[in-house]
């Protein structure tokens, strides 16, 4: 019988083929056009980045709610290293780094201290933030972007996306192939799916979390350089809420928030799936505060369709 975290289900592609087809008739003049598909793809980079290690995370049995200041955390960070005149390269790495040091300190916490996910990412999330504005004088910061706006940037040297979202895409087919074919994906699924054996097995538990919430933090780190690539400020105010919309995209996708199961390309299929239905209610006309009721309902749609799915099985 095939696994559900072996792939996602086919009523995932289903609802994304589907919303597709309704709004492209509701709006055929504009939501049709290969500018949109890009543009959709393009504003999809950062919630995608963000789900693959959401995505790692939860299979594990936890939950990172810090990943939208993680994000706006590096966009500062980066913007005030190159406007003190540090390189693109170092810059983009120095802001990678500490939002993954951010990360192990988080699995640090909930590995060896054994506080609860949920707490420790909270406590995450208001650190990072604060330590934003902070940085930052709580203004945003000024930059010469220095190459790294090209990312995200049309451009005729990447064929049909920008270089960013083929980075995402080289990213996510990296993590599904430690997911399935290492050892180290092996344990993050024994680790979520039932700890007390795992230990028993042999697992080192608390490396495997240690280890997972450092590659949540770099990717959210990596998506937060994406961001500035697309603000070219550094904005301590940036990327609020956006945990909400990653783990609906990961528990779309077909993640269990009780863990063991989930896969990286159900988590990008659910993060364009999100994409596509804000970018339909845009060019429909529906306001904001609607999107965010629907982005609720979602979340709470996929998480019943998995307490179904776990009683039946």
């Amino acid at each position: 019988m095939r696994r559900w975290r072996d792939r996602p289900r086919i009523g995932l592609y289903a609802a994304l083929v589907v919303t597709w087809v309704v709004f492209a008739v509701l709006t055929p003049d504009t939501f049709v056009r290969w500018s949109i598909v890009v543009a959709m793809v393009r504003q999809t980079a950062v919630v995608a980045l963000c789900s693959i290690g959401m995505t790692l995370v939860i299979i594990s049995g936890g939950i990172d709610l810090s990943v939208g200041s993680a994000v706006a955390f590096t966009t500062v960070v980066v913007a005030a290293l190159l406007k003190s005149g540090l390189g693109p390269v170092l810059a983009a790495g120095a802001g990678i780094g500490a939002s993954a040091l951010a990360g192990a300190a988080s699995g640090l916490l909930v590995a060896r201290a054994r506080l609860v996910p949920f707490i420790v990412t909270l406590g995450a999330m208001s650190i990072l933030r604060g330590a934003a504005k902070g940085l930052a004088n709580e203004q945003k910061i000024d930059c010469d972007p220095r190459g790294i706006d090209a990312l995200l940037a049309p451009s005729s040297r990447w064929p049909l996306v920008p270089s960013g979202v083929w980075m995402v895409l080289a990213v996510g087919v990296l993590a599904a192939l430690v997911l399935r074919y290492t050892r180290f994906g092996r344990h993050i699924y024994a680790v979520g799916s039932n700890e007390a054996t795992a230990l028993v097995c042999g697992v080192n538990v608390p490396r495997v979390k240690i280890a997972v919430y450092a590659a949540a933090g770099a990717l959210a780190g990596l998506a937060g350089l994406l961001e500035f690539a697309t603000l070219t400020v550094g904005d301590p105010t940036d990327s609020i809420g956006l945990e909400l919309e990653v783990i609906a995209a990961v528990v779309i996708g077909g993640a269990s928030l009780s863990g063991g199961e989930g896969t990286v390309l159900g988590s990008l299929l659910g993060a364009l799936l999100m994409e596509v239905i804000r970018m339909g209610f845009t060019h429909v006309g529906v306001h904001n505060w609607v999107q965010e009721m629907a982005t609720g309902a979602i979340i709470l749609a996929a998480a019943l369709l998995d307490r179904m799915h776990r009683r039946g099985s």
